[in-house]
């Protein structure tokens, strides 16, 4: 049976959630493979309103497993949190539905603090605008070999251990900063009384997925935050602090890379952005101020508006090339109706010579002017849109000339934040 990754191709929130809940109706296995609880997915059935940022977003499918691996960061309190919200909701979530990967690393209290803190200390123009919540500093403590992970929650003197080796490095990088040093006692008590409500969830991730994909299930693999904030292949250092692209997902659950058969990038048809970076076709217009106003364009997670832009098929062509996409979900096409004209970033200038990628180097970034390709708009509707017949002939036109930009083409076509209002074109899953 096919196994999907689906990952975010631009920079984050080009709508996943409703895409990953469309194709786990029909998954058997749903995992989250990298990020935290920074990522934000919202998603709207029979006019209900989830919003997730832990939980995968199988969870609110009934008979399914939802997985959350090893390539997460996990804040514990935020979780128990989440699935008390979503059981309020009407959902069942219980240890049969919700396992969590035993080597998973721990976000603590001490991570945000110290998220906040640097961030705060930063110059104006040296922020990266973090979410605050303690991602990075987890990710650098699980690189620096001193995470607590799930499986130490067991064992309290493993526990200590572990909490000790973390506070001496925290404790000299708070006292450079000016904060009080860590209370080690309060930190391990918190983690005792909550270590019974985290163990109940825990596993072998590594087996039970080898397991399933053995017995021949369908696991969908889902992502967060977007393949331009990839740690390594993003637009560095305004990026996340794990790796997004699609070849985290065997890293991230711990199954072989033979086990990804179709990888589906999740593509607005315009472009947005949420925090510091660069972004070459960012609008400070009418135009702009349109797309973020039809797109409702405010963070899942943090609130905050989003920047919004043309869409630009040369960054798109890139990190499809960079997770091999083997076929894109054109999302909000509807929030482009009404536009007279429609413009297309196909490359770059970069001091007199053209581009067809975006430099890594940041001061190039910061020069690039687009080049743009434009295209005439449409006057109808098409929100609802469920098949190639109800869209106009200029929507039609459009989709199929990122298609060619973008070298990639479209498996799916999401007209509206409703799951069903999608047009399917190639199925992930078939096998």
């Amino acid at each position: 049976m096919a196994n999907v990754v689906v990952v975010g191709a631009q920079w984050g929130d080009e709508g996943k959630g409703k895409i990953v809940d469309w194709l786990s109706e029909r998954a058997d296995v749903i995992a989250r493979f990298q990020g935290g609880h920074n990522a934000g997915h919202t998603l709207v059935i029979d006019g209900a309103v989830y919003k997730l940022h832990a939980l995968p977003s199988g969870v609110v499918r009934g008979g399914k497993l939802s997985v959350i691996g090893n390539g997460v960061v996990l804040d514990p309190w935020h979780l128990l949190n989440e699935i008390e919200t979503i059981r309020a909701q009407g959902v069942e979530i219980t240890p049969e539905t919700l396992m969590i990967a035993e080597n998973t690393p721990l976000i603590l209290p001490i991570h945000g603090e110290l998220d906040r803190a640097r961030e705060e200390a930063a110059s104006q123009g040296a922020k990266i605008g973090t979410t605050g919540r303690g991602i990075g500093p987890a990710y650098e403590d699980k690189v620096g070999r001193r995470s607590v992970r799930v499986a130490d929650l067991a064992d309290e003197a493993t526990l200590e251990a572990r909490v000790d080796r973390a506070l001496t490095h925290h404790n000299a990088l708070r006292k450079g900063l000016g904060i009080d040093p860590i209370d080690r006692e309060a930190l391990i008590a918190q983690l005792k009384e909550i270590a019974p409500k985290i163990l109940e969830y825990a596993g072998p991730v590594w087996k039970v997925m080898t397991e399933k994909r053995k017995a021949g299930k369908r696991i969908l693999f889902e992502g967060a935050q977007g393949a331009l904030l990839d740690i390594d292949f993003g637009t560095y250092p305004f990026v996340t602090s794990s790796n997004v692209i699609a070849g985290q997902a065997a890293t991230g659950v711990g199954i072989g890379p033979g086990a990804i058969d179709y990888v589906l990038g999740i593509v607005k048809a315009y472009t947005t952005r949420v925090g510091e970076g660069p972004f070459p076709t960012e609008l400070d217009d009418a135009d702009g101020q349109r797309l973020g106003e039809r797109g409702h364009e405010f963070g899942t997670t943090t609130g905050r508006k989003r920047r919004c832009g043309w869409f630009d098929a040369a960054l798109v062509r890139q990190t499809c090339a960079t997770s091999g996409v083997s076929g894109i979900s054109l999302t909000k096409l509807d929030v482009l109706d009404g536009f007279e004209t429609l413009k297309i970033c196909v490359g770059y200038e970069l001091d007199g010579e053209r581009l067809d990628y975006l430099p890594t180097a940041a001061d190039q970034q910061a020069r690039c002017t687009p080049i743009y390709e434009e295209m005439p708009g449409w006057s109808e509707s098409t929100e609802g849109a469920r098949s190639w017949a109800d869209l106009p002939g200029e929507a039609v036109k459009y989709v199929r000339r990122i298609e060619e930009l973008i070298e990639c083409p479209v498996a799916l076509l999401s007209t509206s934040p409703e799951r069903d209002d999608t047009i399917l074109v190639t199925d992930p899953f078939a096998d």
